[in-house]
């Protein structure tokens, strides 16, 4: 089977119509029965471009999330869930019919509502944060963790409330233009045939391209 041709029909559908397709769905457009394409699904999580559940689900095909993880995302005829901070912002970038999206949160402390529409010609204005409480380094040791602890606050006032109540230890703060400028271009090709993830040293030259590095990578 077309490992890549099962990858852009994953992606293809979730770009479309805001999920990702079943197993008899991805069936016939790879000419395979649904045994194998769940075996072939299991590899694309292997090489990191599927998230499945413990039943072998789609869960993420980032940026895009099959459940809801704390952000909508919303365009003209379509709801998509983001799947982070990160991928919330990286959907406007990706979705090129769509001339900007409605990325909608709440504050993890306050509970505030947040929203903004995010356009591919610059970031949103506004005086909230990003935080990022696992390091790029370890992402993926617990994917699901992590992307649920890319969120968005009111203020770098209300991260301190939420990491003092969850005593959980401070990560990374950024505002909403370092934001953007890191989901920019971080998915690039990714809704086209041949795409190829970024090996290490090409994610770390993308973060130091956007003023990120160090803390944020980990080291």
């Amino acid at each position: 089977m077309d490992l890549d041709a099962l990858r852009l029909a994953v992606y293809r559908s979730f770009a479309e119509r805001g999920h990702p397709p079943s197993f008899d769905e991805l069936a016939p457009e790879v000419d395979a029965d649904p045994s194998a394409v769940a075996a072939c699904l299991r590899e694309l999580a292997t090489a990191r471009h599927l998230v499945l559940d413990s039943v072998g689900r789609i869960v993420m095909a980032h940026p895009f999330s099959a459940v809801p993880m704390g952000f909508s995302v919303m365009g003209q005829h379509t709801l998509w869930w983001g799947g982070c901070a990160w991928d919330s912002f990286a959907l406007p970038h990706l979705l090129l019919d769509e001339p900007g999206l409605l990325v909608a949160t709440r504050c993890p402390n306050c509970d505030k509502a947040l929203a903004w529409v995010v356009h591919r010609d610059g970031p949103p204005e506004g005086d909230e944060v990003a935080h990022f409480l696992v390091p790029v380094a370890h992402m993926w040791d617990d994917v699901l963790h992590t992307c649920g602890n890319q969120r968005l606050f009111c203020s770098p006032d209300c991260v301190d409330g939420w990491l003092e109540r969850t005593s959980n230890d401070r990560g990374y703060v950024m505002d909403l233009s370092t934001l953007w400028r890191l989901a920019e271009h971080w998915y690039d090709g990714r809704l086209d045939a041949g795409y190829l993830r970024r090996e290490p040293a090409q994610a770390a030259d993308y973060l130091r391209s956007v003023g990120l590095v160090g803390e944020f990578w980990g080291t």
